[in-house]
């Protein structure tokens, strides 16, 4: 399959062109699709170029769009190249099935009823229409909300790849209205709508006002993961994530939440010089203790070095357990019940990483076996370190 994308080095266009080369050059073995050829086609590239790739695709995602021209007659440019395109493709023969990039804005419903980039968008929208009425050719138009994720440019036409390039470098942002609400699409979860429809799996839909709603017959076609959130909300989640080297604590990211995106949207605008940061290490003679990371619900992770012959811990908890994981060297964890005699002992190495539980109201200790080796041991704890209430108790194994 060769396919041909207009618009490619724009921010949907960029990201879907990594995506098709990673599943051309067989690193991405997910999909069930064969790419030969991937036309990369922009504001830059040769327009004799246009006929061949036309002539040549097997499936065309119109990407390319204006968004902030310096005047408002150049929105023209929104059906004015997809005019140019579908001639190309009348031109050729040839009917392979056509993805339209439209916006929400071509309701021209509500805040948008005088948008000179909507009532463009709604032409572009028709010609793709008219086009498959004539041709029988298969068109699908995605009406796109508010789009996030890396690459986006900041400064031009996203809230959120303005706040998270500002915040991460340390720039000002301004917020009129904290309960101001978008709807917004993260890249990915488009890009994956994308190849979907590149294998014949796209969701359609029709539309109430600027809601989808969906239909198998629908004349739009739409992506099914979107979120809705307030400024405020995107600010403060922005702000925690800007704080965790210093706090340590990683904010609940679940699996398909908007803050799981929007972390990985705000890391890829930190500047070099925050993508490293120290970390307090507590250092006596014995070796060290690091804490590494805190979570809000699940406890904290730290890094214990201890120096050959040294032996750490002989305290216990009440409520408080660890994994204790040794990762390099040799040592002997030893435990006891408190009030009873029996003593566990375990071996440990990072030969052979094992996590040993350090059970609640078991004193217990980690001895460094090497004379010359220190023993670095991962500990999990159940709960962040409180030091008003430590729940640690020293006692002797």
């Amino acid at each position: 399959m060769n396919v041909l994308v207009t618009g490619a080095r724009g921010f949907v266009g960029k990201n879907l062109c990594r995506a098709l080369e990673n599943i051309r050059d067989k690193k991405d073995r997910t999909r069930n699709i064969e790419i030969n050829h991937i036309f990369e086609y922009d504001i830059e590239t040769p327009e004799e170029y246009l006929l061949d790739y036309a002539k040549n695709a097997d499936f065309v995602f119109n990407l390319a769009g204006i968004n902030r021209p310096k005047e408002e007659k150049e929105f023209e440019g929104n059906y004015l190249f997809a005019d140019k395109l579908l001639s190309a493709l009348l031109e050729c023969g040839n009917k392979c099935p056509v993805m339209l990039a439209s916006s929400i804005q071509a309701s021209l419903l509500g805040r948008y009823a005088t948008s000179d980039y909507g009532k463009s968008k709604l032409q572009g929208e028709n010609l793709l229409f008219d086009y498959g009425k004539k041709t029988g050719a298969s068109v699908l138009v995605y009406r796109f909300p508010n789009l996030f994720g890396k690459w986006c440019r900041p400064n031009y036409n996203s809230a959120v790849a303005t706040f998270c390039n500002n915040i991460a470098n340390d720039l000002p942002i301004q917020v009129n209205d904290r309960a101001t609400s978008l709807t917004l699409l993260y890249i990915d979860d488009l890009v994956e709508e994308m190849l979907n429809a590149l294998e014949g799996k796209v969701h359609r839909c029709d539309y109430e006002g600027n809601d989808p709603v969906p239909r198998e017959n629908g004349k739009f076609c739409y992506c099914p993961i979107y979120h809705t959130v307030t400024l405020g909300e995107i600010v403060d989640l922005l702000d925690t994530f800007k704080n965790q080297p210093k706090s340590l604590v990683m904010p609940e990211i679940p699996k398909g939440s908007f803050a799981k995106k929007l972390y990985s949207t705000y890391l890829s605008y930190l500047p070099r010089e925050k993508a490293c940061f120290d970390l307090k290490m507590n250092i006596d003679q014995r070796g060290s203790f690091t804490e590494l990371l805190k979570t809000e619900k699940c406890g904290q992770v730290s890094v214990n070095i201890s120096k050959p012959g040294i032996t750490k811990g002989q305290h216990w908890h009440n409520s408080k357990w660890e994994f204790f994981i040794v990762v390099s060297g040799k040592g002997l964890i030893e435990q006891r019940r408190i009030g009873d005699d029996e003593v566990l002992r375990f071996e440990v190495s990072g030969e052979k990483i094992q996590a040993i539980h350090m059970l609640p109201g078991y004193t217990h200790n980690i001895i460094n076996l090497s004379e010359t080796e220190d023993l670095i041991t991962v500990m999990w704890a159940n709960e962040q370190f409180d030091k008003d209430k430590p729940d640690t108790f020293g006692e002797i194994v």
